[in-house]
């Protein structure tokens, strides 16, 4: 699986501790939820890459030809071009940011349970 161009930090405090995922770099952060037993698109991105943190929640991700399971505080790189899919056994919340030029338009489905493949 690829590896995002950055690491995580984790810093311990006298009250608790942080991650910090990002610092200072253009992005767009998202709270994603996937309904229990519903699934993403199988899609991927010209202009952008993802870094998906799973918050909560079981299932499977799809990222190019692995096959990967999801559970809470797993973490996930996409790199633009990559296909990718999450599927969920119980409900998924998961915070993504994503690095590049963020557009919604920039989604192309090649696989789609929904039918909104072009």
């Amino acid at each position: 699986m690829q590896q995002p161009p950055f690491k995580p930090v984790h810093v311990e405090r006298p009250w608790g501790d942080f991650v910090k995922f990002i610092e200072n770099s253009p992005c767009t952060v998202k709270i994603v939820t996937v309904k229990s037993g519903e699934a993403l698109s199988l899609q991927y991105h010209k202009s952008r890459d993802e870094f998906w943190h799973i918050i909560s929640g079981i299932g499977t991700a799809i990222v190019g030809e692995e096959m990967l399971e999801i559970s809470p505080n797993k973490e996930f790189f996409v790199l633009r071009g990559t296909s990718h899919r999450i599927e969920a056994k119980e409900e998924i919340v998961l915070l993504e940011i994503a690095y590049g030029n963020f557009n919604e338009e920039d989604i192309t489905r090649t696989e789609d349970r929904y039918n909104r493949v072009v």
